[in-house]
């Protein structure tokens, strides 16, 4: 059955309104929503992040606990010619910034070399990593907002991995930055170190200038604290470092041993006639060592007595040179200069396999050459003596892709990562050391000799030299990492 209702609105009658009501609603208006707007008291001692504006007062909004992280602008890279030799790539580059360069007057970070009380040894505030497409973040003083950058053609946008760390409550890109004056530089000589080696000690050799050692690298948004070889000391206590790559690898490490000899020299227990090291700081029990791969995959030499050869390269085979080793190091930094993407997919694997390794990964991405004028190998040569600016300079051609290819498969790693426990970090030593043609030997890392030309050397770094900036570095990133740890347990 059917029923249908009537949908008939009854009828009303008009409703009388006292007289009163809006006098009622006129006093409910001056005494609760008036003073919302036109308050009639300020007590200023309890609102501390107000300011006034004209006759009244303006309140901001709290800050957040937790605010989100500030991020620069990530450039793209132009891609451009460039000159290279003997499967080497000459890396010149600049960074596309609107930005302008930090002030040069800024006063150097004069570090004093002491011993710090027990405590002094603080773990950073919170940190973190971030994962960033190129042109996508901008930021400024009132917050952040997401905008695309368009891409021109002569543009590459690489995926960029930004390593973030913290002073005090502001987000600090530790790569992106200038070379500013410091005057405190070096803090060692090529006397009072004895792990440098002939073709790296340019003073031994001649080298007549010596401005390239009055620097020190300033992040855009943050100080990069100079090494203090205690501190470092304090945060390897019973740990063990390997540098695993190429000879540039070995340079790094070189640099450390001279920057921790201005308080204490390791006790090398290696084997005479290898050319992989362990040296041992006994009092800390902190191992570091260097494990040769240049190619960080296996490979082969045809005739082990013919160095003209080119090498057999196995490239989905671990070099169990250090993949075998990879469960008794705490810390890892591998680097290879100039090699292919399949041998850092090969290598990222062998340590998402390693059993019992609970340790961390820092990719050091490959610092670029400066040959100008030819290749290595016919007459090229880095004679400059004074840092680029940012703005002076352009990474090219193949040093580019190769930046690119070490981004793109450490991102794939660190996803990788995630399922397997394995941590890996950025070490990204291409941004700064592009910007650093003034470092190399050149011609200063050995004697002229008659009637013969050699090489000049625009790969390696001198010691002392800009190379030591890396273990500002390395310091701060050990540094979060033990930040990390800590607020883990609590």
């Amino acid at each position: 059955m059917k029923v249908e209702a009537a949908c008939e609105l009854p009828q009303t009658r008009r409703k009388y309104t006292p007289k009163f009501v809006p006098l009622i609603l006129a006093l409910t208006f001056v005494f609760t929503i008036l003073p919302l707007y036109f308050p009639f008291s300020h007590n200023k001692s309890s609102l501390t992040s107000s300011f006034n504006i004209g006759s009244y007062q303006h309140l901001t909004p709290p800050k957040p606990n937790n605010p989100p992280p500030r991020h620069d602008k990530v450039r793209s890279w132009r891609r451009g010619h460039g000159y290279g030799g003997g499967g080497v790539a000459v890396a010149v580059a600049q960074e596309l910034s609107t930005n302008p360069p930090p002030n040069l007057d800024t006063p150097a970070n004069k570090t004093e070399v002491r011993k710090p009380d027990e405590n002094e040894i603080k773990s950073p505030g919170s940190a973190q990593t971030d994962l960033i497409i190129a042109g996508g973040i901008h930021s400024n003083s009132e917050g952040i907002s997401s905008k695309r950058q368009p891409a021109r053609d002569s543009d590459v946008e690489v995926k960029m991995i930004r390593s973030n760390t913290t002073e005090g409550s502001k987000k600090c890109d530790l790569f992106t930055g200038e070379w500013v004056p410091n005057a405190e530089g070096p803090y060692y000589t090529n006397t009072s170190c004895n792990a440098i080696q002939e073709h790296q000690n340019c003073m031994k050799f001649g080298r007549p200038d010596t401005g390239f050692l009055k620097w020190r690298w300033k992040p855009d948004e943050c100080e990069l604290p100079i090494f203090d070889p205690y501190k470092f000391l304090e945060l390897v206590r019973g740990k063990s470092l390997a540098f695993v790559g190429d000879s540039v690898a070995r340079n790094h490490m070189q640099s450390l041993i001279c920057l921790l000899s201005r308080v204490v020299h390791p006790v090398d227990v290696s084997k005479p006639t290898d050319e992989n090291r362990l040296y041992q700081y006994t009092d800390y029990n902190f191992s570091v060592s260097i494990i040769s791969s240049p190619y960080l995959i296996r490979t082969q030499k045809p005739d082990p007595n013919d160095f003209t050869r080119p090498f057999n390269l196995f490239l989905d085979e671990f070099d169990e040179t250090w993949t075998s080793k990879i469960p008794s190091f705490d810390y890892i930094i591998i680097s290879a200069g100039h090699c292919a993407r399949w041998a850092f997919q090969t290598a990222f694997r062998a340590i998402n396999a390693a059993g019992n390794f609970n340790g961390v990964t820092f990719l050091r991405t490959f610092a670029p050459s400066h040959l100008k004028g030819g290749p290595w190998d016919k007459g090229g040569d880095c004679v400059r003596t004074r840092p680029f600016k940012r703005n002076e300079t352009v990474l090219e051609d193949y040093s580019q892709e190769m930046y690119s290819v070490q981004l793109e498969e450490l991102r794939t790693a660190q996803e990788a990562g995630r399922r397997t426990g394995r941590k890996f970090r950025l070490f990204d030593a291409t941004k700064p050391m592009m910007l650093r043609a003034d470092g190399h030997p050149s011609k200063y890392g050995h004697w002229p000799v008659a009637n013969r030309t050699i090489p000049n050397d625009c790969v390696h770094w001198c010691l002392p030299g800009p190379i030591d900036a890396w273990n500002d570095f390395l310091q701060e990133l050990l540094k979060r990492e033990v930040g990390r740890k800590s607020k883990s347990f609590t």
